[in-house]
């Protein structure tokens, strides 16, 4: 029996298993279901052994746990190590569901359910595709190691600490994460880059009280007036990040780079009309896409201070503040990129204002992986016979810190190679999988792990 037989013989099975996976409300946000996630590890544990990987049990963290499993039978051939994550989002609000998140329903070609695509369905496939290969073929293609967790959806607090105490277990020469998206329905994606995150606070202080703006106006300096100032000159008019130093270690884009992300469909129109927008805004000298996936960004999420209620209180407050995030590409680093923000707040405070720093928590290194690694040379193959075409070569403005870390830890990159869409309404209500997709990841994994075989031992960066 051939891998593709034995995963059509047990569609319904393999469906049937995922609907109980879904069944289990693993949300790690909410201390009210710890032990619902500590069952979907101990779930996904027994499922690994089910598909014939060796050594499977759940490991603390000292937070929500990980579950570990492998199948090490293939001497002289390389290591990949299989990530994804058993915790899902809270359901709030619960009104806008149209049927009980935890209890799969079909619709359409589609499970909807919390999960079902981010990322149980996800996860679920590489372990099906092992166990049909382990059935059809009685060993697998080269060395395989899966590390799942429950905390990737508050962020996993605890894994970095982990991963660096677990080097040794987690040792591979690539990882793989099925957690991740294809373009659309039936476009294939490789992504190549995620941003990375630094995170502060500006809080900006004068008087000791706030004061009577009759009595003190004119003689006295206004925070709000300080903090204005300090933001305005952070960009230009023209949308360029003024902090000294703050572009220094950006790599810049090759024209083959360019032009992989040119061939990616965007209609700027459409964009703009989605967003309610009459233009666009950003760096000068680069699309829309290149600003959103490979230029880094500042920007200002929240500023506040003085009186906020109705009406008129006329004061001269004694106190303002500035949350501000910036969105870091390869090769930044979010701790110079603060102390960086933080000499030029000092350069720009105006007389009589005291100004803090403060480091938020929540930063992240950025990520790119060469395009042409044996690992993306054999998810594009695979992308390829999967979906009749070569997938768009593409990066994310947002960020996955693991994929950072994973690099850090294990000096191995992460191809994402997940088949979720942006569409499926991942963290929202009504968070939906497409079942050809669901199937079509067991078949690409059963085809990975062949093609990274063959890549791997071929040549690595």
């Amino acid at each position: 029996m051939t891998w593709q037989t034995y995963l059509k013989q047990n569609e319904a099975r393999f469906l049937s298993e995922l609907f109980d996976f879904i069944r289990i409300p693993s949300i790690s946000a909410l201390p009210s279901h710890a032990d619902d996630v500590v069952r979907s590890a101990n779930w996904v544990a027994q499922r690994l052994t089910t598909a014939g990987v060796e050594h499977a049990e759940v490991l603390p963290t000292g937070g929500h746990p990980v579950v570990y499993g492998d199948w090490l039978h293939a001497p002289n051939m390389p290591t990949v190590l299989i990530y994804g994550h058993f915790d899902v989002q809270p359901v709030d609000p619960i009104e806008l569901w149209d049927s009980p998140p935890f209890e799969p329903r079909v619709e359409n070609g589609c499970i909807y359910a919390r999960g079902a695509s981010d990322d149980k369905g996800g996860m679920l496939t590489p372990i099906l595709a092992v166990e049909a290969l382990l059935q059809s073929e009685a060993r697998l293609p080269l060395n395989v190691k899966f590390i799942f967790e429950g905390q990737e959806e508050i962020g996993s607090p605890q894994l970095p600490a982990f991963m660096a105490a677990n080097r040794d277990r987690f040792a591979c020469d690539l990882v793989v994460s099925a957690d991740g998206l294809q373009w659309t329905a039936d476009e294939p994606s490789l992504v190549v880059g995620l941003k990375g995150l630094a995170a502060l606070q500006i809080d900006v202080q004068t008087a000791n009280s706030d004061l009577h703006s009759g009595l003190h106006g004119g003689a006295v300096p206004n925070p709000i007036h300080a903090l204005v100032r300090i933001l305005d000159s952070l960009r230009s008019p023209e949308g360029k990040i003024m902090v000294d130093g703050f572009y220094d270690d950006v790599v810049a884009l090759s024209e083959v780079e360019r032009e992989q992300l040119t061939a990616v469909p965007f209609d700027e129109t459409a964009y703009k009309a989605s967003l309610g927008l009459d233009d666009l805004f950003g760096e000068p000298g680069y699309t829309t896409r290149e600003r959103n996936w490979t230029r880094p960004t500042l920007e200002i999420n929240g500023i506040w201070g003085g009186f906020q209620g109705e009406g008129t209180k006329t004061v001269i407050p004694n106190q303002a503040h500035a949350k501000i995030t910036c969105r870091l590409v390869a090769n930044q680093d979010p701790a110079n990129i603060i102390r960086q923000i933080s000499d030029h707040v000092a350069r720009h405070t105006p007389p009589g204002a005291k100004v803090t720093i403060t480091p938020r928590s929540g930063s992240s290194t950025p990520y790119l992986m060469p395009t042409d690694h044996p690992g993306n040379v054999a998810a594009a193959a695979v992308l390829e016979e999967l979906y009749g075409q070569a997938p768009y070569v593409t990066r994310l403005g947002g960020s996955i810190p693991v994929c950072s870390l994973f690099l850090k830890e294990l000096a191995a990159y992460t191809v994402g190679f997940g088949f979720s869409i942006d569409d499926e309404n991942l963290h929202a209500p009504n968070e939906f999988i497409r079942i050809r997709n669901f199937e079509r990841g067991q078949r690409g994994y059963c085809m990975l792990l062949k093609e990274l075989a063959e890549t791997l031992t071929q040549g690595s960066h």
